[in-house]
């Protein structure tokens, strides 16, 4: 049986509590001070203390993990998948090393983007000056000048960057079921130009700068005595201070702020503006569209956004589990006519691949779909589809 600190802490407080309780009524005053002790403790900051120090590799090989031929990610020693569960009862630092596992396979897969589907990082805003905050998306070589068809791909909200859909199954199950990169290739052996977004990347993180409190001395016409005799106080209150907040919280992590991306703040504004400065200036005659969960919502705002340009332009658009609500949106008639001529929504389902699903809304036929690997082979007969007419 391991003693850690917060249990050392704790104890003696559960003793005193039994004790008094088997005390009679006069008893019930300390009782109810001991209550009020007990709910001023953070037990998640106390639990901080136990744990290890939360500095993780920045290499797969760091953490001893690897992609194998059929794209699994496994122990390098052992072979096995990945574990969670590192170290028992520490969940907070578990999800802390997986986050940061999690950040290594986000560039590990803009690798694969560019060493092995060929494409190119295209930073955004496209006239930012060298200080500003920066995002970027991935293009085929021939993105904006293929005269005849364009690809592009939307990811859902959350943690998943560029090339992604879901960080959880790129982990646990492979990079074909996780990433976009069959997709990809799929549509590049078909001849399509390929356009890659990056919507969740909306800010850059730096740290809080340090407010300097000008000390009171710095202005004052005390006599110099007394300003020292304050200057003193105020730098042992500040150490003491200090010593309390390292002993409260010592994995205490730094205080980040978000400079956020121009034009590029949201999902939504990142899709208009790819669309502006590089969809709606390519040569394809006809644009297909691959949208994921929220990337669903984000593409319905482009088309309420730039309705006329995106019929104009856009032959088909195969959704995944889309978040869309055509209601909440406020997507007009026109807009939900052309939806349910030109969108279709694969959503997870037990039923046989490509059954109908009811919809609650008037917006675009729904069907099923088990695996994200179904629908590489169901695009290429949606866009065959769609060309045709």
């Amino acid at each position: 049986m391991s003693i850690t600190l917060s249990s050392l802490i704790l104890c003696p407080i559960w003793i005193s509590m039994a004790q008094i309780q088997q005390g009679g009524p006069d008893e019930k005053e300390k009782t109810t001070a001991l209550k009020d002790l007990l709910s001023r403790i953070d037990l998640d900051e106390l639990m901080k203390k136990d744990e290890p120090p939360l500095d993780f590799p920045d290499t797969l090989e760091g953490f001893e993990y690897a992609f194998n031929e059929k794209g699994q990610l496994r122990h390098i020693k052992t072979g096995e998948p990945f574990v969670f569960n590192y170290r028992e009862d520490l969940h907070r630092w578990n999800q802390k090393r997986y986050e940061a596992l999690g950040e290594i396979i986000t560039k590990y897969v803009y690798e694969l983007l560019e060493k092995d589907c060929n494409l190119k990082k295209i930073s955004i805003p496209v006239d930012a000056t060298e200080s500003e905050p920066k995002s970027f998306i991935f293009m085929s070589e021939d993105a904006l000048t293929n005269p005849q068809k364009l690809m592009v791909l939307i990811h859902g909200s959350g943690v998943v960057r560029a090339g992604q859909w879901a960080r959880r199954l790129i982990i646990n199950e492979d990079l074909d079921s996780g990433t976009q990169i069959p997709f990809i290739k799929r549509a590049m052996d078909e001849g399509y130009g390929v356009i890659v977004l990056n919507p969740n990347e909306n800010y850059i993180e730096v740290e809080k700068p340090k407010i300097h409190v000008q000390s009171s001395s710095d202005s004052s016409d005390e006599p110099a005595e007394k300003r020292e005799r304050k200057d003193k106080v105020s730098k042992e209150t500040k150490k003491r201070r200090d010593f309390y907040e390292k002993y409260r919280n010592p994995q205490r992590e730094r205080e980040m702020m978000q400079l956020y991306i121009r034009e590029n703040g949201s999902p939504e504004e990142h899709a208009i503006y790819v669309w502006d400065h590089f969809i709606a200036q390519s040569a394809a005659e006809n644009v297909f569209f691959v949208a994921h969960s929220y990337g669903g919502l984000a593409f319905v705002e482009l088309m309420i956004q730039r309705e006329a340009d995106v019929k104009n332009k856009v032959t088909a658009v195969a959704l995944t589990d889309s978040v869309h609500n055509v209601w909440h949106q406020e997507a007009g008639k026109t807009i939900r006519e052309w939806m349910r001529e030109n969108c279709c929504n694969w959503v997870s389902s037990s039923e046989p691949l490509d059954t109908s699903v009811e919809s609650m809304l008037p917006d675009c036929p729904r069907v099923s779909a088990v695996f994200h690997s179904q629908l590489v082979a169901v695009i290429a007969s949606c866009s065959s589809e769609a060309l045709r007419r």
